[in-house]
């Protein structure tokens, strides 16, 4: 029986199509993700190294058939250069303290899609240097492990912010953390699309 939608949207999912991710369990598929409905809106972001070439048509049909919005995970500058070739909705998108990231950043807003950056306190993202129409991410698997308080305080108010649960498994299918850290920082959450059904992409 799935779940009555407690999670208003969680677009950073991972599934098995993220096939060299050791810490994607085979549990994790779109259809068992679709049973278990944790969120109102979700979006499907496999790893964009393993979506490439033929594999894509089977994702792209397979997330848009359950209703998902099609995301990836991109994970470096250079890697957006192709990314931008397929016809995701949106990007999630690492973003290292390096120039040639901030680059990818704004090349990946010049598509008018939203770029998420993800976990940016996990990856040293130096926000300053961060385009300002990205939406930044709160992420439940990482937020914990360093100091968000002192990390996201001095960008409340220039950033839109969303939550993401970054599931790897089907235990991770929850954001408690990453809107514990929200609510303590006076976060709203962005909402990035309206919801999807399964028959609104036929």
């Amino acid at each position: 029986m799935a779940l009555m939608n407690t999670i208003l949207q969680d677009l950073h999912i991972h599934t098995v199509y993220s096939v060299g991710d050791s810490a994607v369990v085979p549990q994790m598929t779109i259809d068992f993700i679709a049973s278990i409905g944790h969120a109102g809106i979700r979006g499907i972001s496999d790893h964009f190294e393993y979506l490439q070439g033929e594999i894509f048509e089977s994702y792209c049909r397979d997330v848009r058939t359950h209703g998902f919005y099609l995301g990836c995970e991109i994970n470096t500058g250079e890697e957006t250069r192709e990314a931008v070739e397929y016809p995701y909705d949106y990007f999630i998108y690492h973003c290292r303290d390096r120039a040639s990231e901030y680059r990818g950043a704004e090349f990946l807003l010049s598509t008018g899609k939203p770029v998420i950056i993800s976990h940016p306190m996990a990856m040293g993202a130096d926000l300053s240097r961060v385009p300002r129409e990205c939406f930044i991410e709160i992420n439940n698997r990482y937020v914990w492990r360093g100091d968000y308080r002192s990390y996201f305080t001095p960008w409340i108010g220039e950033f839109n912010f969303v939550f993401g649960s970054d599931a790897h498994q089907p235990n991770w299918l929850n954001q408690t953390i990453a809107r514990h850290a929200g609510e303590e920082l006076g976060i709203e959450e962005s909402i990035l699309f309206p919801k999807l059904t399964p028959a609104a992409i036929r």
